[in-house]
């Protein structure tokens, strides 16, 4: 099983989503998204945001990135 989950991800992403708001995030796709994209810049030069990023690869980063609310996915009403 991967860890974190795609559902335990989810929920971080979602922590401040009002009642009755719609979710930031509603699927694993959005998530793979975010990773992916945040891996790729994690290749082309920027610094992570987290310390404990020695030698791991730059989606797991992205991952514990994701996980530690480091990295934030915005709603499309605010990009």
């Amino acid at each position: 099983m991967i860890h974190p989950s795609y559902q335990e991800l989810m929920e971080v992403i979602n922590t401040d989503v009002e009642p009755g708001e719609q979710p930031v995030v509603q699927s694993r796709y959005s998530v793979v998204l975010a990773t992916a994209k945040r891996a790729r810049q994690l290749i082309d030069g920027e610094e992570p945001l987290i310390e404990e990023s020695i030698g791991k690869k730059p989606l797991s980063i992205a991952v514990d990135e994701l996980k530690s609310g480091e990295l934030k996915i915005l709603a499309d009403d605010e990009q």
